[in-house]
């Protein structure tokens, strides 16, 4: 397994806000999509949230403190240990919000890290 993380972040170090992008670049977006395709993609229920729906073709486990949460196309965890006893030797990428990119940090083998300067 290899664990990346993959964000773009402000001039402040800034994700988002009140559970929204804050940045919208075609390019930082089909970057996104081109990398995280065909792979595993974990993310906090609020980022899944901001989402449509779950991302295609990519297999999306929420982690989230709601025992009683479910959603169509995704697995749920609920600890970044229970998150990692469910990878196998896939690919898999860290997508936010803050408080899973946080949690992650110990394990991650690579960061994908946007700058923008804005």
């Amino acid at each position: 397994m290899v664990l990346s993380m993959i964000a773009a972040v402000g001039k402040n170090g800034e994700l988002g806000k009140k559970g929204e992008l804050i940045f919208h670049y075609k390019e930082d977006m089909d970057f996104f999509r081109q990398t995280t395709l065909g792979s595993t993609v974990i993310m906090g229920r609020k980022t899944f949230d901001s989402l449509p729906k779950a991302l295609p073709k990519r297999r999306n486990i929420v982690i989230t403190r709601d025992l009683s949460f479910s959603a169509e196309g995704v697995e749920t965890a609920h600890s970044v240990q229970e998150a990692l006893a469910m990878l196998g030797d896939e690919k898999a990428f860290i997508i936010g919000g803050a408080a899973v990119y946080e949690q992650f940090l110990p394990y991650a083998d690579e960061i994908y890290l946007t700058e923008i300067d804005a």
